[in-house]
């Protein structure tokens, strides 16, 4: 995605190449194009129609490698679950699984049972049982205060909908409002407080004190010679990153194997969850050969190889903003949507030069077609490509909802490109921002306002004013969704691109300002997402004007932005391999069935 801020500084030898324009008319020639994939050797139009051109022109490169995926292994993915024969059997289980749901009588039984779903991935089937049963819980407010792991339980899945006061862990804290020292004995109990402290938001101080509590001892647990192998995965994987912050794709296909391990599974549950995550994983695959289509249509690849080829890490984020079928036009348009945002970025920080970038941020801002007459022609193949996309999209919006929505996506692709501009001005002339200043513009050229706008009017059918508005002001929820993306980003990407030319990113700077270690600036930086998501998680529960929709969306581009950089450049170099080991698991190869 285009994540990775732009920068055009001092070129480093082994990432730059100058190409010299011969003396020539600038009015009436062109240079021919020479394009080594790895180091740019191409030559520009100039735009002075009285001079003469003779210039050097250094461009930098970020030498991103081919795709893991190529055009021909996308399209030859195919599923056997598709077809009424699993269609039919998977309705069978849910029909089951509904009935249980309405059986339930034991609050806790039903907690659990909840829970279970929503990490199974299989919870969008049954959106109307869980809220009824919810809401029962909710309005009988009756307490388990006896029982650390029903009450955090409890309170985690309220928190996810509704503002549940902290206060009803008061009981579990001793007379000096520590947490009582005997609760180090309830594993299980831990590890449920653990999950819910992060729902927390700001000055909610037991929250606080009890994810520092947990992860102390739940990590003192894990070094016992003698554990429960069940519960210490789920410990493992949940110190790892915890539950409210992983993305639910991901999260369902490991869950589904360690739901498997336990002795008290259901068998109606794991069946219906693996059925029908094959299920979705061939629509999946789907999406993702239309997608591949689309990006080869553009011709993109051939004609900019400076970019990154990279539609399947463009896809994964808008698998990870909203996974179910009904969802399908969504991905296909906001995966797009990310390919533009993605090779934009990359024309920025890779590639122009600071008058082309002018030039085209210029058009960008007066949405003008006309201006990309000045331009050179690897710009105007991608201006042109934005250009048409986004005027497609408003157009099919007008013409199937009665919506004029193109002054919002314009105000937002010129916010973007001009935020880009500014930091390319910022490398060019050497500036050090402060981290204040640097986090005040860099939630916005994370591009995450841009994607989350186009996110927004493909979404929803009924479009409101008041949402409008909120758009357009970058709600709290929106800026602090970006936020956490920003910075996601900086942690796994920074040290790469500064290596390549980029200026310092987040860790550099607070580096830079208070002379800490590189560890000592992550851990800031990882206590920034931290405060950031006590915005999101406020955001979730107060009234608003935006539909629940779009708040699971937003909330869930912070947590796919964290998946995407939590082993490295999830979106542009796969290090280690992890992407390709995730994307086989997700959207390659089916779950066995017995």
């Amino acid at each position: 995605m285009a994540l990775a801020l732009l920068k055009l500084v001092v070129p480093t030898s082994s990432l730059y190449t100058s190409t010299r324009i011969p003396s020539q008319s600038c009015a009436s020639s062109q240079s021919a194009a020479s394009i080594d994939h790895g180091r740019a050797l191409r030559t520009v139009r100039c735009i002075s129609l009285n001079q003469t051109c003779d210039q050097t022109i250094v461009r930098r490169t970020a030498n991103y490698k081919p795709p893991i995926w190529d055009y021909d292994s996308l399209q030859s993915l195919n599923s056997k679950y598709v077809g009424d024969i699993y269609v039919k059997g998977a309705e069978k289980l849910k029909e089951e699984v509904k009935r249980m749901l309405a059986e339930v009588v034991d609050p806790l039984g039903g907690l659990e049972m909840i829970d279970d779903l929503q990490r199974l991935g299989v919870f969008y089937h049954f959106e109307d049982e869980i809220k009824r049963v919810l809401d029962n819980i909710r309005n009988d407010d009756k307490w388990n205060n006896e029982d650390l792991h029903s009450t955090a339980l409890q309170f985690r899945l309220l928190r996810q909908h509704y503002n549940i006061p902290q206060e009803v862990f008061n009981t579990f804290r001793d007379k000096f409002g520590n947490f009582k020292k005997s609760l180090c004995e309830d594993t299980k109990g831990l590890l449920s407080l653990y999950e819910a402290s992060y729902l927390l938001m700001e000055d909610e101080s037991i929250l606080e004190e009890a994810r520092d509590f947990t992860a102390k001892h739940l990590k003192e647990w894990l070094k016992k010679e003698s554990i429960d192998p069940n519960l210490g995965m789920l410990v493992s994987h949940a110190l790892e990153l915890p539950l409210h912050w992983a993305t639910p794709r991901m999260e369902a296909r490991w869950f589904i194997d360690a739901y498997e391990r336990r002795l008290d599974m259901n068998a109606k549950f794991l069946e219906f969850a693996k059925l029908d995550f094959n299920i979705l994983q061939a629509i999946h695959q789907e999406d993702l050969k239309h997608a591949s289509r689309w990006w080869e249509s553009t011709g993109w690849g051939e004609k900019l190889p400076f970019v990154r080829d990279r539609v399947v890490e463009n896809y994964l984020w808008s698998l990870g903003e909203a996974f179910e079928p009904k969802f399908q036009n969504f991905r296909s348009m906001e995966t797009r949507i990310n390919i533009l945002a993605t090779c934009v970025d990359d024309v920025y920080d890779a590639y122009g030069t600071l008058d082309e970038l002018q030039l085209f941020t210029n058009a960008i801002d007066r949405w003008d077609v006309n201006a990309a007459e000045q331009f050179p022609d690897y710009m105007k193949i991608c201006f042109l490509g934005l250009f048409n996309t986004i005027n497609e999209m408003a157009y099919v919006t007008l013409k199937e909802h009665g919506v004029h929505i193109l002054p919002y996506l314009k105000n937002k692709w010129r916010d973007l490109c001009q935020c880009y501009m500014k930091e390319a001005r910022w490398s060019h002339s050497g500036y050090m921002p402060t981290l204040e200043e640097y986090l005040d513009h860099a939630w916005t050229s994370s591009s995450i306002p841009t994607l989350l706008t186009h996110a927004y009017f493909l979404s929803t059918n009924a479009i409101t004013n008041e949402e409008l508005e909120c758009i357009e002001k970058c709600d709290d929820i929106i800026k602090w969704s970006s936020m956490v993306a920003r910075l996601a980003d900086d942690l796994g990407t920074s040290w790469e691109e500064v290596k390549r030319g980029d200026i310092p990113k987040s860790i550099q700077i607070y580096m830079h300002e208070t002379g800490v270690s590189a560890e000592d600036a992550k851990e800031h930086i990882n206590y920034l997402i931290s405060e950031a998501w006590k915005k999101i998680n406020e955001a979730r529960v107060v009234d608003s004007s935006i539909n629940g929709t779009f708040v699971e969306i937003v909330t869930n581009m912070a947590r796919v932005s964290q998946f995407m950089y939590q082993h490295g450049d999830g979106h542009g170099h796969d290090i280690g391999g992890k992407n390709k080991e995730r994307v086989t698991l997700l959207l390659i190869e089916p779950i066995p069935l017995k």
